[in-house]
């Protein structure tokens, strides 16, 4: 096992959103030492760098308290007109770190409401992003659907018809072949279709780039959070295509040790919110011969 290649991903570990999210923060605290610096619920999905951050004096709050001071950032996910107001109101000064794609998406999905069309948004409906979205759009209209299937897009159907204009928005992170089933289930039934392909250009990347290792390789490892919505879909990806497994960090490894061993040709790719540290430590890791 030892000395055996592994083929690295081009577009694994940190995308660009996330590492402005990440830069920010640490740069408010060191231009702001004297203020509290506080994030809104995690600001990526990696318990290191949570960890880091909290090591740093940087705090991550799940609610909005009624009076605060200091800074509070808005994660790359983005947050709803409400989050904003109640920030200013508890007297906190609000850093917006919205991912710039992300923001797109929440400017279509506005845009697609005030046309008067009837808007899907493409995603898990629990997922903040999507969340953010929804309540964007909300200011301008109530007629909305989010589903991540033509199943679950269904009990909107009556709706769907009697509307006829349709318009689609989609999570920056979600697949792909999510998107085209949903379109197809939509054609017969809307006599007018508006489409925004928002799924963002470095998950695309990521995705076609991940069916590739699995075409020239018996094993692709993905590493990064289990509660990374890209991350996750990577590994959803890869099941029919080759061997893969899922890991958080190199510590999770030894599970999966002979599988590891047994395979002829290894690639490894890694969600956006994945630092490249662990990558390395997973890498060499292997390497080493578990």
């Amino acid at each position: 096992m030892n000395n055996k290649e592994i083929q690295l991903a081009k577009y694994a570990g940190f995308c660009y959103g996330v590492k402005r999210a990440v830069e920010t923060v640490k740069k408010l605290k060191i231009d702001n030492p004297e203020k509290e610096i506080y994030i809104l619920g995690e600001l990526i999905h990696n318990s290191d760098v949570i960890k880091e951050l909290n090591d740093l004096g940087i705090k991550t709050i799940y609610e909005i308290p009624e009076k605060g001071n200091g800074i509070c950032v808005i994660r790359s996910h983005g947050a709803s007109p409400e989050i904003f107001e109640k920030l200013k109101n508890a007297g906190f000064e609000t850093v917006d770190l919205t991912c710039p794609d992300v923001k797109k998406v929440q400017q279509k999905a506005i845009q697609i409401a005030k046309d008067g069309y009837f808007l899907i948004i493409v995603g898990k409906s629990e997922h903040p992003e999507v969340m953010a979205i929804k309540a964007n759009a909300e200011q301008w209209t109530k007629d909305i659907a989010v589903a991540t299937s033509p199943e679950q897009l269904a009990q909107y159907e009556e709706k769907i018809i009697a509307h006829k204009k349709v318009g689609v928005v989609v999570q920056t992170t979600q697949r792909i072949d999510t998107l085209e089933s949903i379109v197809q289930y939509l054609i017969p039934r809307a006599k007018e279709l508006l489409v925004a392909n928002t799924i963002c250009p470095s998950t695309a990347m990521r995705q076609k780039e991940t069916i590739e290792l699995a075409k020239n390789n018996d094993l692709v490892i993905v590493v990064g959070s289990k509660k990374s919505a890209n991350t996750s879909h990577l590994a959803e990806i890869l099941k029919g295509l080759t061997k893969n497994i899922h890991i958080e960090n190199d510590m999770e490894l030894d599970d999966y040790a002979d599988v590891i061993k047994s395979a002829e040709s290894i690639a490894l790719t890694a969600g956006a919110s994945t630092p490249q540290n662990i990558i390395e430590k997973v890498v060499n890791k292997i390497k080493g011969g578990l």
